[in-house]
């Protein structure tokens, strides 16, 4: 199976200019209720058989992620998302958990606050480890989320996988290839990141810490696969990367 490790949607788009595409002085659209459709269709045009999704960082909408889970099991695996700061954070990843999310996403720079605070990162993964979820932090070039910081928190929770979304893309690449070498629990994911970096992490890191990831919309998944397929001529290595590695991680078809 081909499975990307990393989308996503959003259903209420409000008044941003960033997420309704309007331009500056325009009146937003009205609120359309997300058509799943527009992602399983680019989906099907690549091949992939499934995805994990996620709503944007400027909103929260782990409802309507599980509501897209429920709909299509076996095309979505969704992953909720909290603010560790605040008071019901742990309640609402145990809820998640009994929803059927199998991972949780964190997003450091947009939600104000350092992946190194263990007191607000232990009792989240914490609570994680104690529901079988995977761990996903945004990482691109972010004092707030460096990989070595990221390193910080993970190696406390080995039995947490944990999963540097977008390598740590541009210039932290290599702190996140060291980190993932260091700690066998660390998955390193491929959207936004250069063919070159991907070439890097797996002559360093071999195929079994690497996920093929797209952030669709930002980018498309035919694109993705065409990225991999250059980084990685192998091709039993890459069904380890667009898919089995993922597969394996989240316990998909055991």
């Amino acid at each position: 199976m081909i499975i990307d490790a990393y989308n996503t949607t959003q259903d209420v788009r409000g008044r941003s200019d960033y997420l309704t595409g309007a331009r500056p002085g325009e009146e937003p659209p009205a609120y359309v209720p997300f058509d799943p459709q527009r992602i399983l269709t680019s989906m099907d045009a690549a091949g992939v058989d499934m995805a994990m999704v996620c709503s944007l960082s400027q909103r929260i909408e782990n409802d309507f992620i599980i509501g897209m889970q429920d709909a299509y099991p076996d095309r979505f695996i969704g992953f909720g998302q909290v603010m560790p700061q605040a008071d019901d954070a742990l309640d609402e990843i145990a809820r998640l958990a009994e929803a059927g999310i199998r991972g949780l996403k964190l997003h450091p720079s947009l939600h104000g606050y350092h992946v190194a605070d263990h007191g607000l990162l232990d009792p989240v993964f914490r609570r994680c480890a104690e529901h079988g979820m995977v761990v996903l932090i945004n990482a691109l070039d972010d004092p707030f989320c460096a990989p070595f910081a990221i390193e910080e928190i993970a190696k406390g929770h080995p039995d947490v996988p944990t999963i540097i979304a977008h390598m740590g893309a541009v210039w932290n690449v290599p702190e996140a290839i060291i980190v993932a070498e260091r700690q066998p629990h660390v998955y390193l994911e491929t959207s936004a990141t250069l063919m070159a970096d991907v070439k890097r992490a797996y002559a360093r890191l071999g195929a079994e810490r690497i996920l093929m990831g797209t952030e669709w919309p930002g980018s498309d998944f035919d694109i993705e696969r065409l990225k991999i397929a250059k980084a990685i001529p192998d091709p039993a290595d890459r069904a380890l990367v667009e898919g089995g590695n993922y597969a394996k991680l989240l316990g998909l078809g055991s």
